[in-house]
């Protein structure tokens, strides 16, 4: 938290040795302790004056949006909150980087005897900044060079261009980011990319070249994102071995989508919560694709959390064109239902696995501190102990057949599991498990992971 620097109201006295006043000259009179209290909490003020100071390529009107509200105080402890919440907003736009605050008496000829100087003291980000980190995503992980150019056109704008190496997936990209004027989230971005992807479960290899355009905006206590993507696609076989199904779909391909995402997130953590609810409505049109994400969390005795997860989707092509292996869903693993390999639950043909049209996934967690806590209050807290039961399962659609037939596909010959492990929280940016698992309900063709699993990433089920 930076520094509010409030001088005071009260005029300075006219008393002491350093003025040439002696205290003996002067006649002492016995009077009651003022309440300064009052002073500063309830005297009237009047912010005349607000000065940001610091500023290079930045524009002063871009950053009117966001100090405006220091205007409207009517007191001095109301001056200082405000101040402390425009700070936040500027430092939120991710262009400077130090921010200090000083409120003073007002100067000058039209210097009220309440007015107020607020004077924002900022410094900027350079023209442009690197940057070296690794990411971890669900059960694989990445080396991410970027470049930045923080503040491009001096309205907040950011170009940047990043260059990943994982795993699974390499990809290189540029995008260009535009938030509205007094309100950061509201926001656009538009971006070039091409990703090269192994899926291995699938004896398939992607590689994709597209733009996209994303804008992102809030409505009451949802945050809403509508994007649209045109992708170049190129799907190829990963091994000798992919079957014909696999085959059958490698080439070239374009595909144009538009997507809407509603998210309503009262979680104090998306790695590990211990109290909220998280929502996530997912639609798309090209395939007239539905999905829903729901967690809720309750927190229990001695510390401890009882969690409740369920996922689904669907996936319908428009007209007489077959869905692709590549747009459907996958389910199984250490971050969907436990106790399954790696996407190994569904369709398959000859070992590759082929995802479904729709499926559903639930699970119930209890995670509480470790025995006897040992490291409690320090890096001891950052381990949980995790019982599960997992449940779910994925299928291909008859588009004849109705909705009542479609539930009767997913209700039957469903993949469960259960089992109990420890977690380890990585800050705010991932988590790794380890679990013993017991696959049941496994089917013909599914790949079973029965005994200890080990999981890394930001999403679990």
């Amino acid at each position: 938290m930076g520094t509010v620097h409030a001088r005071s109201l009260d005029p300075l006295p006219m008393q002491g040795p350093e003025l040439g006043v002696h205290t003996d000259e002067v006649e002492l009179v016995e009077v009651e302790p003022q309440t300064k209290q009052e002073i500063l909490e309830n005297k009237d003020v009047v912010v005349q004056h607000v000065h940001v100071d610091g500023l290079g390529r930045t524009k002063e009107d871009f950053l009117t949006y966001e100090i405006a509200d220091v205007f409207h105080a009517k007191n001095l402890i109301d001056v200082m909150k405000k101040s402390h919440e425009a700070r936040q907003k500027l430092l939120r736009l991710g262009i400077f980087r130090q921010v200090e605050v000083v409120i003073d008496t007002a100067q000058g000829e039209d210097a009220l005897p309440n007015g107020l100087d607020i004077t924002f003291e900022v410094t900027e980000l350079r023209r442009m900044t690197g940057s070296y980190n690794t990411m971890v995503g669900n059960n694989e992980g990445s080396m991410v060079l970027g470049i930045k150019l923080p503040n491009f056109l001096g309205r907040a704008e950011k170009l940047t261009f990043q260059f990943s190496y994982g795993t699974k997936e390499t990809s290189y990209g540029l995008s260009f980011f535009k938030p509205q004027a007094g309100n950061f989230d509201r926001n656009f971005s538009v971006n070039l990319y091409k990703v090269t992807g192994q899926f291995p479960w699938s004896s398939l290899r992607e590689t994709d070249r597209g733009v996209s355009t994303e804008f992102n905006f809030p409505i009451w206590k949802t945050n809403h994102t509508l994007k649209w993507e045109g992708v170049w696609r190129e799907l190829g076989c990963l091994a000798r071995t992919a079957s014909f199904a696999v085959r059958e779909e490698s080439g070239h391909s374009l595909k144009s989508s538009l997507s809407h995402a509603m998210v309503i997130d009262t979680r104090n953590s998306a790695i590990l919560p211990k109290r909220g609810t998280g929502r996530l409505h997912r639609g798309r049109c090209q395939l007239s694709e539905g999905g829903l994400e729901l967690q809720l969390n309750k927190r229990l005795f001695w510390d401890s959390v009882l969690s409740a997860s369920l996922w689904g989707g669907v996936l319908l092509p428009i007209g007489d064109k077959l869905t692709s292996i590549a747009d459907r869903f996958y389910l199984g693993g250490p971050t969907s239902v436990r106790g399954f390999s790696m996407y190994s639950i569904g369709p398959q043909s000859e070992g590759d696995y082929l995802g479904g049209e729709a499926f559903w996934a639930g699970g119930v967690h209890l995670y509480t501190p470790l025995p006897f806590r040992p490291g409690r209050g320090g890096f001891g807290d950052l381990f949980r102990t995790h019982f599960f039961l997992n449940a779910g399962n994925l299928c291909n659609l008859n588009y004849g057949e109705g909705p009542r037939a479609h539930l009767q596909k997913l209700a039957e010959c469903i993949r469960w599991s259960y089992g109990a492990g420890v977690l380890l929280r990585l800050g705010n940016i991932a988590r790794l498990e380890l679990n013993y698992c017991i696959p049941m309900g496994v089917q013909s063709g599914d790949r079973i992971c029965d005994g200890i699993q080990f999981g890394a990433g930001i999403r679990f089920l």
